[in-house]
């Protein structure tokens, strides 16, 4: 059989290990001797298998039709056109051995460099920073022809195909073409758009054939299907300018910052039992955040991931939101709503580990791509998963660049970074002889500490105004502090040690509270060693750890309520930032269940409602009062009052605004005792007004307090000049705020002249 095919590309494009498929299929010109000189001519060739017969069609005019040669009997056609010497658009209509018969397109026809070289430099550099614009599936329109474009980076594949239903989930079709500078593979499919359904057949070295989604891909299948679908984000009409324009220019740490964490999937659900789309929860979330005086709501993850009893933190999808809520754009809505409401939005980002699902990154390409091959580097021991290989700059590109396409595309707020103290770790939940020690023989993971401050860096510099927040629950130093100090980079990390510490104080029976008094005051120690937000999140509410409300000592629910008022007065009081995982802020008696909605119908009873009026007027008072987070991490926004009363379990301390004019005096009882005549020391003669009483009846308290406030007396105390002498409720929490006078109106006009 005459053709133009060298014998050796024709194996390899039958075998499917041809790197370079365009370099065979498509158009080629070719010169044909002949004996008054050689003429070029053109050569049309298609790797069709499972087809009998096949044409040329030029795709201008129709009537001008080739019949193809079948080179070889598992489909290698080839058309030699003797009247053509010039590139034209064309088509193949085929014919199966069934007699069905349908036109395609060639994906060969013309090359299309989606990546150029220079993309491909900076992406194997870990420089990218916006890669999610070339890689995975794009609609594209080349030379008059839609399509997608595919790029996939698998560089220790002998060969890479997309499969989908258009092409019958056959690997031996549109094999991609090899980048050998990057490992990069690349093919633009014409005929396809938007909704097609794909993923990605690699042949490994050791002859392994298996499917992955793409790692890069916006939108996925519903579990527990698992292909990538086409999708594009671009094109949807924001209408949060302002909230945007905005946010560049806060300043992050002096703001009022309350976090209401939530897991969409379980904040409510529809009587059968179905989820809230995100359009759903527009519609009744935002209201209700708005209602409680939250200022962000804090989701976790939303990346797509296979199984929901991971709450979203084995994610396989990095770059899709879980479909589970919807469609991308349903988010985008879900965002946009929320920052024309005022509501800032954080999501849980894991760039810690990812899951050995076998459609997912493990063994990517047959080889240990994204992960480390050495489980000692590349095993969680704690979650069964992969630890990324940070130290590899494609995977760095990978995961700083899924950073930014949140910010970018979704318009998130900020990232919560998950598991930081695993990654900066090598011997993280390890026993002796489980790690390897990095190349100063040190416990540090060097290269994940360079990929955080790499990574905080540049989402500064890009967004500014967004915050990313650590979740590190070690004493590791500067989390919160720039990267030219030393530091991580970080804006914001959580106080674990504050959290674990007030939660075990408070479960105390009152009467063993005095002996375990400097638990409430010790994260006054390290208060300001990092700009800290403080947690109770979903962790201290699954597990058998009971909800907020359960883990309350006392034989009565008034008394449950009681601490569970005084604690949440002491927190928004402390210097931090507040978060709240959802329930906690009414009360929920029942461990947090992913798999149903909150038990919303508590708020029948006037405990529960009491309970959620107190989080909604601290979060008020929150708001109006610029002494409740001016300067929560200076240290001279606090002054404590007495923090060493443990024979009372009484702390009372005041918070200040930056330029010290204003102030809250905060006294918080933490015993079941009545406390008349209860004298704390107060820096200024004046009238001090109880703004707050967690004791009050809305909030289903005693109603004990003080008839609107107390006279400051001319008696020192605790070492300030003046006194109040007050009635200091059972179990709770007071604020007092001072009347300003003329002279006080005076020091703050010239203050700020």
């Amino acid at each position: 059989m005459l053709t133009s095919i060298k014998p050796m590309d024709a194996v390899a494009i039958i075998n499917t290990e041809h790197r370079n498929p365009h370099q065979v299929l498509g158009l080629h010109f070719v010169e044909v001797p002949l004996p008054e000189g050689s003429k070029q001519v053109v050569s049309i060739r298609a790797f069709l298998p499972d087809v009998k017969e096949a044409y040329v069609v030029d795709a201008d005019d129709e009537q001008q039709v080739w019949q193809m040669s079948r080179i070889h009997d598992d489909g290698l056609f080839e058309a030699i056109l003797w009247d053509r010497s010039e590139r034209f658009h064309y088509q193949f209509k085929v014919r199966d051995a069934y007699g069905n018969e349908w036109i395609t397109q060639d994906p060969y026809e013309e090359f299309h460099e989606e990546i150029t070289p220079f993309d491909r430099y900076l992406f194997n550099r870990s420089q990218h920073y916006r890669i999610y614009d070339k890689m995975g599936a794009h609609v594209r329109e080349i030379n008059g022809r839609k399509g997608v474009v595919f790029s996939c980076w698998a560089p220790n594949a002998v060969r890479v195909s997309v499969v989908g239903d258009f092409n019958g989930w056959d690997g031996r079709k549109d094999q991609m073409e090899f980048f050998e500078d990057s490992g990069v593979w690349v093919l633009f499919k014409p005929g396809l758009g938007e909704g097609a359904v794909y993923k990605y057949e690699i042949k490994a070295r050791n002859g392994l054939v298996f499917m992955k989604s793409d790692p890069y891909a916006f939108y996925s299948e519903l579990r527990p299907k698992t292909a990538s679908i086409v999708y594009t984000l671009h094109d949807y009409e924001w209408h949060d300018q302002d909230w945007m324009e905005t946010r560049k220019t806060q300043d992050l740490l002096n703001r009022p910052l309350s976090i209401y964490e939530v897991h969409a999937g379980s904040w409510k659900r529809h009587e059968n039992g179905d989820y809230y789309t995100y359009r759903e929860l527009a519609d009744e979330l935002i209201p209700y955040v708005k209602e409680m005086g939250f200022t962000h709501i804090e989701f976790m993850p939303l990346q797509e991931h296979p199984y929901d009893g991971s709450w979203g933190y084995q994610v396989t999808g990095y770059f899709a939101p879980t479909s589970r809520f919807g469609e991308p754009k349903d988010l985008q809505y879900f965002i946009d709503r929320c920052h024309q409401a005022g509501i800032g939005v954080l999501l849980d980002w894991v760039p810690a580990h990812f899951p050995k699902d076998a459609h997912g990154l493990v063994w990517f390409d047959g080889t240990a791509l994204y992960e480390h091959a050495d489980p000692r580097q590349g095993e969680h021991p704690d979650w069964g998963t992969k630890v990324f290989n940070f130290g590899r700059f494609e995977v760095r590109n990978f995961l700083i660049s899924n950073a930014l396409y949140w910010l970018d595309k979704f318009h998130f707020d900020g990232l919560r970074v998950d598991a930081v103290a695993s990654m900066l770790y090598l011997d993280y939940s390890r026993k002796e002889g489980e790690w390897i020690p990095n190349r100063f023989g040190g416990k540090e993971n060097l290269e994940a500490i360079d990929f955080l401050k790499h990574a905080n860096v540049i989402i500064h510099e890009y967004f500014p105004g967004a915050m990313m927040i650590a979740e590190e629950s070690t004493s590791w130093p500067l989390v919160s502090r720039p990267t030219y100090m030393g530091g991580l980079g970080f804006t914001f990390k959580w106080n674990m040690g504050w959290m674990h510490d007030s939660l075990e104080f408070i479960k105390l029976d009152p009467f063993f509270r005095k002996f375990n008094y400097n638990k409430i005051t010790f994260g006054l120690l390290y208060a300001w060693s990092e700009n800290f937000i403080l947690p109770y999140s979903h962790d201290e509410v699954v597990h058998g750890k009971g909800s907020m409300l359960t883990k309350m000592p006392g034989s009565t629910f008034e008394a449950k309520f009681a601490n569970l008022r005084a604690l949440y007065t002491y927190m928004w009081g402390f210097p931090g930032k507040q978060l709240l995982f959802m329930g906690q802020e009414f009360g929920q008696v029942k461990e947090w269940n992913h798999d149903v909605g909150l038990d919303w119908h508590l708020l029948e009873h006037v405990s529960h409602q009491g309970l959620k009026n107190c989080v909604a007027d601290l979060n008020r008072i929150y708001h109006a009062e610029k002494a409740m987070w001016e300067d929560d991490f200076t240290g001279t926004g606090f002054d404590g009052i007495n923090c060493d009363d443990y024979e009372n379990t009484v702390i009372s301390f005041i918070r200040y605004d930056k330029n010290r004019q204003e102030f809250l005096v905060f006294v918080i009882n933490f015993t079941p005792v009545l406390r008349e005549d209860y004298t704390i020391g107060v820096p200024k003669l004046r009238f001090y007004r109880e703004i707050f009483n967690s004791d009050a009846e809305r909030y289903w308290g005693g109603n004990r307090g003080n008839d609107g406030g107390v006279q400051a007396q001319e008696t020192p105390s605790d070492g300030k000049p003046y006194s109040l002498t007050i009635t200091l409720p059972p179990l709770a929490g007071l604020i007092f705020k001072p009347e300003l006078l003329d002279e006080d109106y005076q020091d703050t006009e010239q203050e700020e002249l």
